[in-house]
């Protein structure tokens, strides 16, 4: 039994603790934002949040998240949160939308840490989440948009 908070909501499960915590997020809880994409970590579109920081869902183990916090595309909220969200859907960043559940977590941990990202922070802290519709134009767009309302 692993006990931890969820969006908000303190939860346990009672599965295999090796379960990837993308499963248990989807298939258990029924927590359908995150996505499977590659299954390695490499395209960032399972991207939680473990107390905070962006990680790869698909290759965090049931077992190493015992008293975190986890957040999810779905438990999004506060101001960070919800400027990203609102950009998102303002720009149209999306296009095909299949990876974007793992960028919005990645911007938001990115726009929590540094407020006022140059390109080449957007480049490094975003370089991990990949998207076959290359809408990154777009998306380092909806960033300086989303720093430039919270700034204000």
């Amino acid at each position: 039994m692993v006990a931890f908070t969820l969006n908000g909501e303190a939860r346990k499960l009672d599965v295999d603790p090796d379960m990837p915590l993308l499963w248990a997020l989807r298939d258990v809880i029924g927590l359908t934002g995150t996505k499977f994409g590659c299954g390695k970590a490499q395209c960032g579109a399972c991207t939680v949040h473990l107390d905070g920081t962006p990680v790869r869902s698909c290759q965090t183990a049931v077992r190493d998240i015992e008293g975190a916090k986890i957040t999810t595309v779905e438990g999004l909220s506060g101001k960070v949160g919800e400027t990203v969200q609102s950009v998102w859907t303002a720009l149209d960043v999306p296009q095909c939308g299949y990876c974007q559940s793992g960028q919005i977590m990645s911007a938001v941990a990115l726009l929590t840490d540094t407020p006022k990202p140059s390109d080449d922070d957007i480049d490094s802290a975003m370089g991990g989440n990949l998207c076959r519709c290359a809408t990154y134009h777009r998306i380092r767009a909806a960033i300086h948009e989303a720093a430039r309302r919270l700034g204000s």
